[in-house]
């Protein structure tokens, strides 16, 4: 198993129209390059927990995700990568012909428990995997340890470049959070709400952070639809900015992100000589769901 890269990572400049016509400087924190399958921001979440895990002599990782979840990858090949056997809980019944993603999690290892949506939403533990062996990491990570991991993140960024905005795409809250705590206090945090009318959000976010916190802020309207939801526009988008940028983009979560920045931009959000940072959270192997030919990368 390929270990992680940290050294991978790069501070890349964004020059598109959108951004330099309205006088903001924008880079993107290109976190996809430091694994194909641990990729982006999930390598960050998850060091603090697997670490824990192995003090504690845990002998088995429990967690849970959907059928295209790029946090069920993630912890498969950590799993693999640090030796320790995984169980994803899967929401919903066992389809005829697992996922794509769902099949590479099992070929790295991880056993597979398919429950209902309804268990699935109460974070239900089959009664034999409730062992002292075993250790539970909630979906997506989220938990004060996901956070401290994620607090590493801006450390990566280009030291050269005082940033005034850190932009990132928001499903759990738990990057969003991390990114706050290691936010300067003129920075400003901003995340951009991936699923639908997910107003907990905020509250999700405050409630790994220690102390009240003015610097973040969550924008709800960038969704395209909900949670894996995309359409011709955000497919249209993403190519188009492939040729322009030539950085990958995913549909779940950086593409909604990206395109949010340049709305944002447009509109005259950033004031002018603001300097963004987006972070690219990797996710690229969700990309799979979408029909073949519907990406030009």
């Amino acid at each position: 198993m390929q270990d992680i890269n940290l050294n991978a990572i790069t501070t890349d400049r964004l020059t598109h129209a959108c951004f330099t016509e309205n006088a903001v400087e924008a880079s993107m924190l290109r976190l996809d390059k430091i694994h194909p399958l641990i990729s982006g921001n999930k390598w960050f979440k998850l060091r603090y927990y697997l670490e824990e895990a192995k003090q504690q002599h845990k002998k088995k990782i429990v967690t849970f995700g959907g059928a295209w979840s790029n946090h069920i990858m993630a912890t498969a090949a950590a799993c693999r990568l640090h030796q320790l056997e995984c169980t994803g809980i899967i929401r919903g019944e066992k389809p005829p012909v697992l996922s794509q993603t769902l099949q590479q999690a099992a070929s790295l290892g991880m056993q597979l428990v398919f429950i209902s949506r309804e268990k699935f939403s109460d974070s239900y533990i089959p009664d034999e995997l409730k062992t002292d062996n075993n250790y539970i990491i909630p979906q997506g990570g989220y938990g004060e340890p996901g956070a401290k991991g994620a607090a590493g993140i801006l450390r990566m960024a280009d030291k050269k470049n005082t940033h005034t905005h850190v932009c990132c795409a928001a499903g759990t809250g738990t990057m969003l959070a991390g990114l706050v705590h290691a936010a300067s206090p003129e920075q400003k945090v901003i995340g951009i709400s991936v699923l639908k009318n997910n107003y907990q959000l905020e509250k999700d976010v405050a409630g790994l952070l220690k102390e009240p916190d003015q610097r973040f802020s969550v924008l709800h309207d960038y969704h395209f639809g909900g949670y894996a939801k995309c359409s011709t526009t955000l497919i249209q988008f993403m190519n188009g900015w492939y040729r322009q940028t030539n950085i990958p983009l995913d549909f779940v979560y950086t593409a909604k992100l990206c395109f949010a920045a340049m709305d944002l931009a447009g509109k005259k959000y950033f004031p002018g000589g603001s300097r963004i940072l987006l972070i690219h959270s990797g996710g690229l192997t969700g990309n799979a769901s979408l029909k073949k030919g519907t990406l030009i990368f």
